[in-house]
């Protein structure tokens, strides 16, 4: 059956006024082109959907009249359902799941969300937070991962997030060490996951040949462990921006220092919302007052 929404819509008016004049006057149409789009409705459906009398009585559903008309007003729910959400994803509204890394989860994050919120107040946001060795988009709108993505992806490189030396006072006299001073001192450590191999061939290259005698996803933990004389931990400026550092420890620039790369990628087949659009530009905006922030902090 070829059926269009203007057909059902027609019926339903001409039932909800009792005369096709009334109906054409709520929909805005004539009322010739109401009886035109009644007679396209029953040639579609093989059948008459009203008794028409004549004279002064109203017209009447048939029985085909009665099944069209209640099957015909759950499509218009579900029609005026669906203008509804395309409204809401035109507005950029809705919903947008974002997977991402610890360090991202407490400080680029938290301006991200709030200044989506500030724009889009209905909007909601959903967090995948993980620290996956192969790591993919899957059903995602977003990933922030610390490197590029063999995925079918699109990426925009967010910063560049120099690691840094935490240990506890008087391990290190100087601000600044130099990698190959590390030597062998026992460290803890990510898993072998994320950028956390890499750092460590980067590691060595520079003569420096921790010994990791622990190892834990919670930069928290590693903090921890590092405060109870435990070892010494390289992490990320990232890392560490929104953690507690008391007077148990030193944080010591590296040189060199190595980095670590973050990356926003988003699914290259599918089109991002409007809401994925403005998190990827939010995104880029907080990352650069990050680095303008980075700056200040080293100059000082």
């Amino acid at each position: 059956m070829d059926v269009a929404l203007r057909h059902l819509r027609a019926l339903a008016a001409v039932v909800d006024e009792g005369t096709f004049a009334r109906a054409a006057s709520r929909l805005g149409f004539t009322q010739s082109s109401i009886s035109q789009q009644v007679a396209a409705l029953e040639r579609s459906v093989g059948g008459p959907v009203f008794d028409r009398p004549g004279g002064p009585r109203g017209v009447r559903l048939t029985a085909l009249g009665d099944v069209v008309l209640e099957r015909g007003r759950r499509v218009l729910e579900r029609a005026d359902e669906l203008a509804d959400a395309v409204e809401h994803y035109q507005a950029g509204t809705g919903r947008v799941d974002i997977g991402t890394l610890q360090s991202v989860t407490t400080v680029i994050l938290p301006s991200l969300v709030a200044r989506l919120h500030d724009e889009h107040p209905d909007c909601e946001v959903r967090l995948a937070e993980g620290e996956a060795e192969d790591p993919s988009i899957g059903d995602l709108d977003l990933l922030f991962y610390d490197g590029p993505l063999d995925d079918d992806v699109e990426s925009v490189k967010l910063l560049d997030d120099p690691y840094v030396l935490i240990a506890r006072p008087g391990e290190f006299s100087d601000e600044v060490v130099r990698l190959a001073d590390v030597g062998e001192r026992a460290t803890v450590a990510w898993p072998a996951t994320c950028d956390q191999p890499r750092l460590e061939r980067a590691l060595r290259l520079a003569g420096a040949q921790p010994r990791i005698v622990f190892r834990s996803a919670s930069n928290e933990a590693l903090l921890s462990m590092v405060r109870a004389g435990l070892g010494i931990a390289f992490l990320p400026e990232l890392a560490i921006a929104g953690a507690v550092l008391d007077d148990r420890l030193r944080v010591h620039r590296l040189d060199p220092a190595p980095v670590r790369e973050i990356y926003l990628h988003w699914p290259r087949r599918r089109s991002p919302t409007p809401l994925a659009v403005r998190s990827i530009a939010l995104a880029q905006e907080i990352a650069a007052e990050h680095r303008t922030g980075q700056g200040r902090h080293r100059g000082s």
